[in-house]
């Protein structure tokens, strides 16, 4: 995705004046005046094929990301630290990391600020399916793990289907009534036909999640430290500690997020990508 738009500033400064306005400021006193700037972050986001596995949500580690259910997509909340792992995890690739900046020139005789979208490419982790089976002993919402499978694995099947492949479902089949079956070989244990379950022993899925790919590096400048701690008191992880004086950084717990490199007030942290 890369999209590109712009805003004409007269309109950027009567939205201004309005919220001023709204503030009870003197609307007559107000002067409107911006300088060049070129602002930039990232956003995550979920898109609508989110298929309610819940994966990002067990796999978050600062508890980020409300689950998804049968009505709604997952959701990212205002404590996400941008570590990314959700991008790297989701089974089906529907969590994007968006570069998204801000430009203002203001020789440019437009007289308009530009927006510009971008997917930034991530690595994947490893998302594979064991073994998953079936109890036909009970009810379930089989339609509704059947309409959420990314892959068409799973899916409803009259009698006539499994005696052709000769596959016994350990209960007697009645005629014009579908029943359940999944394809093996097409399953990618995502987890969504799962966690969409009303009976939550309905599926049983053994799945192996790889580990974190890791394609950026928390850059320490010990000679711009200052000691201040406010890394070592804002990492969520615990995996940054100041030792007699000098940032120690904990690679196995450092989740490469923001946090620290937000909160340092002289710029000694950054996080940057590896060659």
């Amino acid at each position: 995705m890369n999209v590109s738009f712009t805003k004409q500033m007269e309109d950027l400064e009567r939205e201004v004046l309005l919220k001023s306005v709204e503030l009870d400021d003197d609307s007559d006193d107000f002067q409107f005046e911006l300088e060049n700037f070129n602002a930039e972050e990232e956003i995550i986001a979920i898109a609508p094929r989110c298929v309610r596995c819940n994966t990002c949500v067990g796999e978050c580690p600062v508890n980020a990301i409300e689950p998804a259910n049968i009505f709604r997509i997952a959701k990212i909340t205002d404590k996400c630290v941008k570590c990314e792992i959700c991008v790297q995890t989701c089974p089906v690739s529907a969590i994007k990391l968006i570069d998204n900046s801000v430009i203002y020139d203001g020789e440019d005789e437009r007289g308009v600020i530009e927006y510009k979208l971008s997917n930034v490419s991530s690595p994947h982790r490893v998302v594979r399916m064991n073994n998953i089976s079936i109890d036909y002993s009970d009810d379930n919402n089989w339609a509704d793990c059947a309409s959420l499978c990314p892959t068409n694995a799973f899916t409803l099947e009259f009698r006539e289907f499994f005696e052709d492949l000769n596959v016994d479902l350990g209960i007697e089949l009645i005629d014009d009534e579908l029943y359940p079956y999944i394809n093996e070989k097409m399953c990618i244990g995502c987890g969504a036909c799962v966690q969409i379950s009303l009976n939550h022993n309905a599926v049983e899925l053994d799945r192996y999640i790889g580990p974190i790919i890791h394609s950026r590096v928390i850059d320490v400048n010990h000679d711009a430290c200052v000691n201040c701690y406010l890394c070592e008191e804002n990492c969520p992880t615990g995996a940054v500690e100041l030792v007699e004086g000098r940032v120690v950084l904990d690679n196995d717990k450092c989740i490469r997020c923001t946090q620290c490199t937000h909160h340092c007030p002289v710029g000694a942290l950054k996080r940057m990508d590896i060659e």
